[in-house]
């Protein structure tokens, strides 16, 4: 039976970071809940630290765009359109906005911890051609015609977000293709090229991160996002390098495992399947603002991120109180839940979209920090007893 994918993704590919850190410990034993949104919490709008130094129209434009993908979705169609009646540059107009619409909850991980892992994603850009080539010779894979995706929830309403994904041999729906099965020289996905880039260090930290941009030689930027998935589950080549000695946690950063890679080319292949995920692409439109999230609508630097979707609603505002990357100086704002990913999963749990290029590669590279995550749902939104 091909293995349960939980990610319930149909957007691009949050990052994943190269070493997870447990939450608080407990002597609780976590218990998932049996049903979404269970652990959310009411709480008070005084509990948010910083709020008060809220930049509330850089907020509010994020808002305003993932109001877009909401719009018409009945939990959200209200608040939404009562959205458009407010004047964009007037804070105290935004700030009486929120708090006539919305209701603050805190959210706690299944074993009632308040603090989990924030990590970081962005949207590299590597070189590459539309054609292999000596210098381009590392594919990108579409969604290939024998991938098959089955949706548990169509079957099963309790295994709501979960997914199976496999091909079909006879009548028999067995696991997809590995990432070793499919990167070997006689791949069995041939002719489901998309395009070529010249690096596969750089091609599978695109598919960790989800979306990217091609530069072609001619100046083009083509922009690529997540298709789908081979439906196995992701592992962690940072922790792998750091269970075998070769580098500390702290070092096992995006650019850390670079840097292990060029050191170490004659064992880059058996590091990288060591993670038999593999991520597939689509071309995007040109001349998006920033990759897709799951609501369908252009991210936001600094302002969107992935969540899971069990536990914290799509498209909800979140505030996020933690720190920023390699400092101890609070990273304490409102964001959008736009996103989703195969690595992102507890109640206390993100993934902070910083933008695109190397810049925010450093940042998001680097963003290993705990934190504390608050929800803002709609004064109607329907929520488990």
């Amino acid at each position: 039976m091909p293995t349960p994918d939980t990610s319930g993704r149909t957007s691009p590919a949050p990052s994943k970071p190269a070493v997870e850190r447990p939450g608080t410990s407990s002597s609780v034993p976590p218990v998932t809940p049996s049903q979404a949104f269970a652990l959310l919490q009411p709480a008070q709008w005084a509990d948010l630290p910083g709020l008060e130094k809220e930049d509330w129209v850089a907020s509010w434009k994020a808002w305003l765009q993932g109001c877009q993908g909401l719009k018409n979705k009945t939990d959200w169609k209200a608040v939404c359109a009562a959205a458009l009646l407010v004047q964009a540059e007037d804070v105290s107009a935004i700030q009486a906005y929120w708090q006539q619409y919305f209701n603050v909850y805190a959210t706690r991980q299944a074993d009632g911890t308040s603090q989990g892992l924030i990590t970081g994603y962005y949207q590299p850009v590597l070189q590459g051609a539309r054609q292999a080539s000596p210098r381009y010779r590392v594919p990108l894979y579409q969604v290939p015609s024998d991938l098959i995706t089955v949706n548990l929830s169509a079957l099963f309403p309790e295994l709501k977000y979960k997914r199976v994904r496999g091909r079909l041999q006879g009548q028999t729906l067995i696991p997809y293709y590995t990432r070793a099965e499919i990167e070997q020289p006689q791949s069995p996905l041939n002719g489901s090229e998309l395009i070529w880039v010249s690096d596969p260090v750089e091609a599978f930290f695109l598919q960790v991160q989800g979306s990217g941009i091609i530069a072609l030689e001619n100046g083009e930027r083509v922009p690529v996002g997540y298709a789908d998935q081979n439906g196995h589950p992701y592992q962690s080549i940072g922790k792998i390098l750091v269970e075998r000695g070769e580098m500390t946690a702290s070092d096992a950063s995006m650019q850390g495992i670079k840097s292990w890679a060029q050191q170490h080319p004659e064992q880059l292949r058996g590091l990288l399947d060591a993670n038999p995920s593999y991520v597939f692409f689509k071309l995007l439109p040109p001349g998006l603002s920033g990759p897709l999230g799951v609501l369908g609508v252009p991210l936001t630097a600094a302002r969107s991120g992935a969540v899971d979707p069990f536990y914290i609603p799509l498209g909800a505002p979140v505030y996020l109180a933690t720190t920023y990357p390699n400092d101890v100086a609070p990273l304490q704002q409102l964001m959008q839940a736009q996103d989703t990913g195969g690595a992102i999963k507890g109640g206390v749990r993100a993934d902070v979209y910083w933008g695109e290029g190397e810049a925010a590669g450093k940042l998001a590279g680097a963003m290993r920090q705990q934190g504390k995550i608050w929800v803002w749902l709609p004064k109607t939104f329907p929520l488990p007893h």
